[in-house]
């Protein structure tokens, strides 16, 4: 038999059956090594570096997985983890390909995301190789759609950038609206920009709202495309248990939601994931940033790409290292018929911007998953 109730009936016992939820989520009788938190300690952690606490470090193949845990810290749209990567049989190089069985079509048609996120892998691995003793060079071959990464020994540096992989997060809750000073706001642009890119900071609280209007309308938009809701409901993650079984997506805990049982979650989400109530949160968010920075391009092709991700990467552990939050506010990018007009808006002209992203200083909030290294290797 089939129970059928209408909205208000749902929203009328939706607090109550929340409130069991918690209590069900609550008797999980996972064990304590398996539990979200403990997962989740695992997963952000710094290793050892040679030299540390006796260890004398690790090498070969070793070594390169270790890279590879450390790039698979980077972000990711949905964190859909949309990477894999090959070890080279000397250890001298790492290439990073593109997982397309995870690309996210109604979000992402052209796979820009895709390839900002292999960019943001890179340069983990990056900061992470040259911590390790090992000098990263970056390159795309367009023959294969794949960032290729050599490796050669150096002397050995774990900047402040390697130190903040393991604290950094997209940070999705309020911030305190408090503005960066002059000082911090360098070190933001000279993190964030590249022969290739060129990040735009705005700080002006009149200009923010301008850019708010964009990300509004486009929200809007897409909360008005049922194959947008359906993607990004596949990835949402609405318990612990879940998060783990998968080590991707994004946990509902992330953006300040209560752990529930994955069959409520379900039932919950097309009756309280609703336009105004989204809207009202982004306004609320970005009015709580101390900033917005825009990541433009010069070229709309893989290969910039690629270059923004390793530059918002960059921006994201340096505004981590200075205790900074950061979280992505992508809807006028994503949706095209938007983009041009927030382009002009932003006196770019014919340029593509990549990548919308509001900072400010918050508390942590619980953290995204990770695949485990083998299952992103081939």
């Amino acid at each position: 038999m089939t129970i059928m109730i209408t909205r208000r009936q749902f929203i009328a016992t939706a607090p109550g059956l929340l409130g069991s939820a918690l209590v069900i989520s609550g008797c999980s009788k996972e064990s304590e090594s398996d539990s979200y938190e403990a997962v989740a300690g695992r997963t952000w952690r710094l290793g050892a570096l040679s030299g540390e606490g006796g260890e004398i470090g690790k090498s070969g193949t070793a070594l390169s997985r270790e890279l590879v845990r450390y790039a698979t810290l980077a972000p990711s749209s949905h964190n859909t983890q949309c990477w894999k990567f090959a070890l080279g049989g000397d250890g001298h190089a790492i290439t990073i390909l593109p997982d397309l069985s995870r690309r996210c079509p109604a979000v992402d048609p052209d796979d820009h995301h895709v390839f900002v996120s292999l960019g943001c892998a890179a340069e983990n691995l990056v900061q992470a190789a040259l911590a390790h003793g090992l000098k990263a060079e970056v390159s795309f071959d367009a023959t294969r759609d794949a960032v290729h990464v050599a490796l050669a020994p150096v002397p050995a540096q774990a900047t402040p950038l390697f130190n903040a992989i393991a604290s950094r997060q997209s940070t999705r809750g309020d911030y305190d609206g408090k503005p960066l000073s002059s000082a911090e706001l360098t070190l933001l642009e000279r993190a964030g920009n590249s022969n290739g890119v060129h990040m735009m900071v705005i700080t002006e609280r009149t200009a923010m709202e301008r850019v708010l209007e964009q990300v509004v309308q486009a929200n809007s938009a897409q909360m008005a495309d049922p194959a947008f809701v359906k993607e990004l409901k596949t990835w949402i993650r609405f318990n612990g248990t879940e998060a783990v079984r998968t080590g991707d997506g994004l946990f509902s805990a992330t953006t300040g939601n209560p752990a529930i049982p994955t069959w409520l979650g379900e039932l919950a989400f097309g009756w309280l994931f609703r336009t105004k109530s989204e809207n009202d949160k982004v306004a609320r968010q970005i009015r709580s940033s101390g900033g917005i920075a825009v990541f433009i391009s010069q070229a709309a092709d893989k290969a910039h790409w690629v270059e923004v991700g390793r530059c918002f990467e960059r921006f994201a552990l340096q505004a981590t290292a200075l205790g900074i939050r950061d979280a992505l506010v992508n809807q006028p990018v994503e949706v095209a018929a938007v983009r041009p007009h927030f382009a002009s808006l932003l006196g770019l002209g014919d340029q593509r911007p990549d990548l919308v992203v509001r900072f400010g200083r918050g508390p942590a909030m619980p953290r995204s998953l990770r695949r485990p290294v083998d299952a992103v290797l081939v």
